[in-house]
C-alpha cells in the first residue's frame, strides 16, 4: 500500500493506494478508522461464509467529499495534488487496483479503450458546481 501524505501539512493523509497484488487472506484495512470513507480488501476462499447481518442507524456528519475507484478493467493515469494545489503524485492504474482520495485533487487519463471502473464517494451528492473546485494551478513537483 502506497500512503500520500500532505507536503503542506505532512499530518495529513492525502490517497492510499492499494495494488490488486496486495491483497492478502487477512483483512487490510486501507483507511483509518478516521476517515468517513471506510475501504478494507480481503482475498477469500471458496466456501467463506459471513453470519447474516445489517448495520445500525448510526448518526454520522461529513463536510468532505472522499472517493474511491475500483480499476476493473483497463488503464488509467491519475495525477494527484496537495492541498495547495501543487501536484505531488503521478500513477498508473490497472485491473483490480484501488485509489483512495481523502483529500487533495485528482485527475484521470485514459489509457485504454472501453475502460471501466467503480467510483464511490461520500454523500449525499449535491451537484458539481457545490461539490468540486477546479485546479488551475498545475506546477509539478518531484514524487
Amino acid at each position: 500500500m502506497v500512503k500520500i501524505y500532505s507536503k503542506v501539512d505532512p499530518s495529513i493523509l492525502l490517497i492510499c493506494i492499494f495494488r490488486k497484488s496486495d491483497i492478502s487472506t487477512e483483512r487490510t484495512d486501507i483507511s483509518p478508522d478516521s476517515e468517513y470513507l471506510q475501504v478494507a480488501t480481503k482475498k477469500l476462499p471458496i466456501g467463506k461464509t459471513f453470519a447474516p447481518h445489517r448495520h445500525n442507524y448510526l448518526e454520522r456528519t461529513t463536510t468532505i467529499t472522499q472517493e474511491a475507484w475500483v480499476f476493473i478493467s483497463g488503464k488509467v493515469k491519475a495525477q494527484f495534488w496537495d492541498l495547495d494545489d501543487v501536484q505531488i503524485y503521478e500513477t498508473d492504474f490497472e485491473s483490480g487496483d484501488i485509489a483512495v482520495v481523502y483529500r487533495g485533487g485528482h485527475s484521470f487519463e485514459v489509457l485504454e479503450d472501453d475502460t471501466i471502473l467503480y467510483e464511490f464517494k461520500t454523500g449525499p451528492y449535491f451537484g458539481q458546481s457545490a461539490d468540486k473546485t477546479y485546479i488551475t494551478r498545475q506546477r509539478n513537483e518531484k514524487n
